[in-house]
């Protein structure tokens, strides 16, 4: 079994989150989510260099039902290839960040992994199992580790099929704002607001002011993001990074990209 050593830091803020605080001081930021069930390596690498061009600040990769760690580490790779993108821009600027649904999306190709606890499971393994049993790898590969709090509202996604969650009704913001200062006293850095991939009914902008009033670390929020005056709303409401998902299995979809990323920073 592997231990840390005597006199072993607590986790600390590291490059790639000190980035993100950084471009968040100046605006809310777009990401780009990728669930390596729904591209190839090849398809993934396209979609994420058009991503990069359309101006998002960040790649998330992972999905809900990702079973294939091998498929995962070649679309990692496939990401972070070295080859200049469309337009030329260096890749590294945007950091590649794992979104990990199970133990399934660990790898040791991200510069950072998203170190979340599913807060309003009925099931433990989501809570704190789960990331037990990824976290010796975590330890071994030495990658950045962000600690994030998740909260999954509705109950019409994948997502919240299988991690199980206890519904939060999208009406209720006291019920969100009780997890965030959980999340909070906790010491989770990060906490991400999730409608669910695919989602018709975004996380409302009631629920992130109410949220951003008590916590103070970044705000993620994605599901049901795929216009401009969606994506908004949210940053308006206090939001510091945008989730776009599903939009980028559409064809183009760049040129709503392009609209998303300008509406959020003007």
């Amino acid at each position: 079994m592997i231990m840390p050593k005597p006199g072993h830091s607590l986790i600390s803020v590291g490059p790639v989150e000190r980035l993100l605080i950084e471009r968040t001081k100046k605006g809310p930021i777009c990401a780009a989510l990728i669930d390596p069930e729904d591209f190839s390596p090849r398809q993934a690498d396209d979609t994420a260099a058009k991503a990069r061009d359309a101006g998002v600040s960040l790649i998330l990769v992972g999905g809900s039902t990702l079973a294939n760690q091998g498929r995962l580490d070649s679309v990692l790779k496939a990401i972070k290839g070295h080859r200049p993108s469309h337009q030329g821009h260096i890749r590294s600027h945007v950091p590649v960040v794992l979104f990990p649904g199970n133990i399934t999306g660990v790898s040791r190709y991200a510069d950072a992994i998203l170190f979340s606890s599913l807060l309003n499971s009925t099931n433990p393994y989501f809570i704190i199992g789960a990331q037990a049993l990824g976290s010796v790898e975590i330890y071994r590969s030495k990658i950045e580790s962000i600690p994030m709090g998740y909260l999954v509202f509705g109950n019409s996604s994948a997502t919240s099929f299988i991690g199980q969650v206890n519904n939060l009704p999208v009406s209720k913001p006291n019920l969100a704002v009780i997890y965030a200062l959980a999340a909070k006293y906790l010491g989770m850095r990060t906490l991400y607001l999730e409608a669910g991939s695919g989602s018709g009914d975004p996380i409302p902008a009631e629920t992130i002011q109410a949220v951003r009033k008590v916590y103070d670390g970044l705000l993620i929020v994605g599901g049901g993001i795929t216009t401009a005056e969606t994506a908004k709303k949210a940053a308006k409401a206090g939001a510091d990074i945008l989730v776009v998902g599903n939009l980028l299995q559409s064809s183009g979809f760049e040129k709503i990209l392009r609209k998303i990323v300008f509406s959020i920073k003007s």
